[in-house]
């Protein structure tokens, strides 16, 4: 027998009854741990309802509200596996998310009922649940006005699949992640201490919560440790600063992907905000920008890095907040739980500071893909798994990510990794976004090419890059070719789909060398 799973919400429930446990902004709804602690249990009876059983994978297609953690908790209390769906996706793509994990119920947000509708007769979907997201009419309310809530959980164990996540499928086919309650355990509990964060915290959950990093860099450490969660519906620069702006609200955390913190600096309101009572500002999702990092130094916000997946349910590393800035554009050090190599190509650890795949093991780390025993196979080496990205551990144990390997290119027989040079490029004033994927070459075989996106009324040549950047640069390392573009392609958890530049980039570059 293993350690049996602890009930979150019920524990809370006793232990601060009258505590708000969530504020939805839109709505202005708020629900004490009590009143969350009865709306889980009655979610948990209408699942059942609906013929859930134990292992049943229960979808929700929604934007972020008080419904979307109420599913995820009902889920847990009977032992089914609650499956987040990226909305962002296509009706091809959810449906074959819903196939595969063979989903029977799915709670969906109003805005997506086109896709419900879609879908009704290509999935194994019985049931599709209608919400509104915002407490007002509909088969979700009415539905656990009229139920009688459980409100204990079934006996579990920590290694008891609880989630089902599908990665990104930012270089192909999705696969889906499983995800156990060991490691949503550990995941929040290594997180708190190095992000600051304890009861009496105010999260500001704004990135999505159908990711890992939406859901476990802010909601669900929140939940875990008893604080008040504020929900808004999704990122919004506008709304997320009158937010933080809120001395009633009282945020003091949040977790952003760099897009976003990038958003807010440049958004008219940012000046006047106050940002004095945020105590944890995270960022992940991809490599932050130092000029980012140091921007927001200079109005008061310490910017802490870290670096996690969906397969290490977002725990990795984090930079403490003594480090910086001194150690500026370190994804920090293991946390708790999380054990990190890096690995050559013949597998033995790198030297500090030398640059290989990094490896994972712990608490936090899946068992593996679902129904992808071969993807399985091919994830894991003498128990460790391998993440698919370049990074370095420097000799204090500091990590820096250098890229995804499959977005490092090749140039002249020297691996070049984007991320350095896109570094770079972020302290240009012209740049708002940007990215460097690896293009043909006749002479070198692949060669960079710099794809920008400016900033109003900006100008920007490839004479001006080499100038910023090919002084720092090894030659090799130097890109020759420019793109300019209205908005990088991202998925919905921000990051930049560079296999999509790698398509459609190489055949206009005639037009724009």
């Amino acid at each position: 027998m293993g350690f049996e799973v602890i009930d979150w919400i019920g524990h809370h429930a006793e232990a601060t009854p009258d505590k708000v446990a969530m504020h939805e902004l839109p709505s202005g709804r708020q629900f004490t741990f009590s009143q969350m602690n009865d709306r889980v249990g009655r979610c948990a009876a209408m699942l059942v309802d609906h013929g859930v059983e134990r292992g049943d994978r229960v979808g929700f297609l929604t934007l972020n509200s008080c419904d979307t953690l109420e599913v995820i908790f009902a889920c847990w209390r009977i032992g089914a596996v609650c499956l987040a769906i990226n909305f962002r996706l296509t009706p091809p793509e959810i449906g074959f998310i819903l196939n595969n994990s063979e989903a029977s119920v799915v709670i969906v947000d109003s805005p997506f009922t086109p896709i419900a509708d879609a879908l009704a007769d290509k999935t194994p979907v019985k049931h599709w649940i209608n919400t509104d997201g915002m407490g007002g009419d509909s088969d979700y309310e009415r539905a656990l006005a009229k139920a009688t809530p459980i409100l204990e959980m079934i006996p579990q164990e920590m290694t008891d699949q609880c989630m089902l996540m599908y990665s990104s499928g930012t270089t192909g086919t999705p696969k889906g992640v499983i995800i156990t309650h060991a490691m949503m355990y550990f995941s929040a509990a290594a997180g708190t201490g190095p992000g600051g964060n304890s009861r009496d915290s105010v999260s500001l959950s704004n990135m999505p919560l159908f990711h890992i990093g939406g859901l476990n860099v802010t909601a669900t450490p929140a939940m875990w440790i008893g604080a008040k969660t504020v929900i808004l519906r999704m990122f919004d620069p506008t709304a997320t600063l009158d937010a933080i702006n809120s001395p009633d609200l009282g945020v003091s955390t949040l977790f952003m992907v760099p897009a976003a913190y990038n958003a807010l600096r440049a958004h008219p309101k940012s000046e006047a905000t106050d940002f004095s009572r945020i105590t944890a500002a995270l960022c992940g999702a991809e490599t932050v920008p130092d000029a980012l990092v140091h921007y927001w130094l200079n109005r008061g916000v310490i910017i802490q890095e870290g670096y996690g997946m969906t397969e290490t349910a977002a725990a990795g590393c984090m930079l403490a907040k003594d480090d910086i800035p001194s150690k500026i554009g370190s994804a920090g050090k293991a946390l708790m739980h999380a054990k990190i190599r890096i690995v050559d190509e013949a597998g033995q650890t790198c030297a500090p500071n030398v640059p290989g795949e990094i490896w994972f093991k712990g608490l936090c780390i899946t068992p593996g893909y679902w129904r992808r025993p071969d993807a399985t196979k091919d994830a894991f080496e003498d128990g460790w798994f391998k993440s698919g990205d370049i990074g370095r551990k420097d000799k204090d144990g500091f990590i820096y990510i250098d890229d995804r390997i499959k977005d490092m290119y090749i140039s002249g027989g020297e691996n070049v990794y984007p991320a350095e040079i896109e570094n770079l490029l972020y302290e240009m004033d012209a740049i708002a976004e940007v990215a460097v994927i690896g293009v043909p070459d006749e002479k070198f075989g692949e060669t960079g090419c710099v794809v920008a996106v400016l900033k109003p009324g900006a100008s920007l040549s490839m004479e001006d890059i080499t100038a910023h950047i090919c002084d720092r640069l090894a030659k090799f390392k130097c890109p020759k070719h420019l793109h300019i573009i209205d908005a990088l392609p991202r998925n919905g958890t921000g990051k930049v789909l560079k296999f999509e530049l790698r398509k459609t980039v190489p055949s206009t570059l005639k037009l724009n060398a």
